[in-house]
């Protein structure tokens, strides 16, 4: 399936009268523009050996927004129509008033592109995809006789965005976005356990449906499961933990990450609001948000305000020195905006989050990190975990981890979650590691009832004294 590419002032709309209504909704505004997205998405699950569900969505629309101060007007409509942009405009101008706004400098131009402008969906065949499912499942089946579950997934998606604003600033970004899922089932002397394995990023799916890459992925979620069918119960105490590289990274990203941005911290919510230049973090600690490496989940050319992504660095050797900004957020904190003015789609508006958040890599050796702990837990897996914004409380959950005694990697444990604050867990880090790794490809954040990808990143850390909540007192 071919589609033509999204050029709604072609085909929808006249530029100069849409530019003109803009102008005039936002006449007396500090900010404003309109917002113009094509989306389309596929995915299909295998489970239980059957094709589950084959979903494909298609959407598009606008939507026009005017900001004054602290007050943000918004309309959208799921029509790209002259008709459709008079009343969403009228709707922005609500929150104008009677003007008086400074407006905003423009958001700098920029000739950079971070992922190909490709086709995910149509990238392989209908048919292709099904069967790579299935002889995934296959695959599992017959690699171990315990399997009483195998579940694959793969998933496409293409968002194309154009972005006008009232100077004439116009900004266009296709997003490519494909993911491969599987997990898997084992059952042995009546107890099951569970493994998965996944990954993706602002490629097409060939990459991801060729038979050496999502075996490799089938092989980790086997692993994990034959690891779990073995492990015992967690202790429970306060402990020293090691955490493994990439993918745990999502701790930092909602422990920490979250309290970076900056509406948090504009509105004093944030276990780091009034901290900028202290010391919030051991030395050796720096956190970056990256939206421009290449390909990776979270980057964006282009935010979703049209300003170009960006490398932004928020702690610095355990000094705090910068927070995730959007447009209205920077101009009220007397800031510049990062880059990070995100939406989940044309019906939303922007608001500070994170891209690809990251903590680089220091210069401990990651053996002996572990050699160093006299008791306890090495995590390398995560599951789900809820976070406090406000005083960056969290709990997370291991999804592969194993006991440490006396620098000695144990039997894997089952049950644990993680318990602390972001805070204290940052300046409790005691060493960090020279093998930084990104995560796979997986993840998804929300924030306000707005979903949007993003990426990890850390090297092996050591965190001292964080609580473990276990089945058992360690």
């Amino acid at each position: 399936m071919s589609h033509s590419a999204f050029r709604p002032f072609d085909t929808h709309l006249d530029r100069d009268a849409t530019l003109a209504a803009l102008r005039a909704a936002t006449d007396g505004a500090d900010d404003g523009e309109i917002f113009l997205e094509r989306a389309r998405s596929e995915s299909l699950v295998y489970d239980d050996g059957r094709l589950r569900s084959a979903s494909y969505d298609a959407s598009e629309g606008f939507g026009l927004r005017a900001v004054r101060g602290e007050v943000t007007g918004y309309g959208h409509a799921t029509e790209i129509s002259a008709a459709a942009l008079d009343r969403a405009a009228e709707t922005a101008r609500l929150a104008v008033g009677a003007g008086g706004g400074t407006w905003s400098e423009p958001p700098a131009a920029t000739n950079r592109h971070l992922y190909s402008d490709i086709d995910p969906i149509a990238g392989a065949e209908f048919p292709l995809k099904v069967e790579t499912l299935r002889a995934i499942d296959d695959y599992l089946r017959a690699a171990d006789p315990r399997v009483v579950q195998v579940t694959a997934n793969v998933a496409a998606a293409c968002q194309e965005v154009e972005i006008l604003r009232p100077d004439g600033t116009h900004v266009r970004d296709v997003r490519p976005m494909a993911r491969l899922n599987v997990s898997v089932i084992l059952e042995e002397n009546g107890r099951r356990e569970a493994g998965s394995a996944g990954g993706g990023g602002r490629i097409g799916l060939e990459s991801l449906i060729d038979p050496a890459a999502w075996r490799e992925r089938a092989d980790e979620a086997l692993r994990i499961a034959r690891v779990n069918l073995r492990a015992e119960p967690a202790p429970a105490g306060v402990m020293d933990i090691v955490l493994g590289p990439g993918w745990p990274g999502i701790l930092l990203h909602e422990a920490v990450g979250h309290g970076l941005e900056g509406d948090f911290n504009r509105k004093g919510s944030s276990a780091f609001a009034g901290l900028m230049g202290s010391q919030v973090a051991a030395k050796g600690v720096t956190v970056v948000d990256d939206g421009t490496l290449p390909d990776r989940r979270g980057s964006i050319t282009v935010d979703d305000e049209g300003t170009p992504s960006a490398r932004n660095v928020l702690i610095e050797d355990g000094v705090l020195v910068g927070f995730l900004q959007d447009r209205q957020n920077a101009r009220l904190m007397g800031v510049a905006p990062t880059g990070n003015g995100r939406r989940q789609s044309f019906a939303h508006a922007p608001m500070p989050r994170m891209t690809n958040t990251i903590m680089e890599g220091g210069d401990a050796d990651p053996e002996a990190m572990i050699a160093e702990l006299k008791d306890g837990i090495y995590a390398v897996g995560f599951g789900g975990g809820q976070v406090d914004i406000t005083n960056g409380k969290f709990v997370f959950s291991c999804t592969e981890a194993y006991r440490v005694k006396n620098g000695k990697i144990g039997a894997p444990v089952k049950g644990a979650t993680l318990i602390g604050d972001g805070a204290t867990a940052l300046r409790n880090v005691r060493a960090v590691g020279n093998d930084m790794a990104l995560d796979p490809g997986i993840g998804t954040c929300g924030k306000d009832g707005q979903w949007v990808p993003v990426g990890v990143g850390q090297p092996s850390v050591t965190i001292g004294g964080l609580t473990v909540g276990g089945a058992q007192a360690g």
